[in-house]
């Protein structure tokens, strides 16, 4: 079971990996949004969701953390969604959404290290 829980979290964070280095291609380029960033978002989601679920261990899940990772999943969710509607519409992102995306990422990635 453990072999499986280390599992889900490599695909966890390789759905990280991908939100994140594709973002960062796109911040030395045209600072749009792409399809790439909403599948590293899926994957993360749902890995992450995979391991807020009690895999049988002794220890206690921090239900907190898991909520506080999971609004800021969903408010990277909400401006990648913003984002690329109004690509489609032929207007510009805001910057402000681009680098959230960014900030808001690298946040996530912090709270799953530095919080215990």
């Amino acid at each position: 079971m453990e072999f499986l829980r280390h599992a889900v979290v490599l695909v966890h964070l390789v759905g990280f990996a991908v939100l994140f280095g594709s973002w960062v291609v796109a911040a030395t380029g045209a600072r749009k949004f792409t399809r790439v960033m909403d599948g590293g978002l899926a994957i993360a989601a749902v890995a992450g969701l995979a391991l807020a679920a009690p895999w049988g261990t002794d220890g206690d899940l921090n239900y907190v953390k898991i909520a506080v990772k999971l609004v800021v999943l969903l408010i990277i969710g909400a401006i990648l969604g913003i984002g690329s509607g109004r690509q489609r519409r032929g207007a510009a992102v805001a910057p402000a959404l681009f680098w959230s995306v960014g900030v808001l990422t690298l946040v996530n990635a912090g709270i799953a290290v530095l919080w215990r």
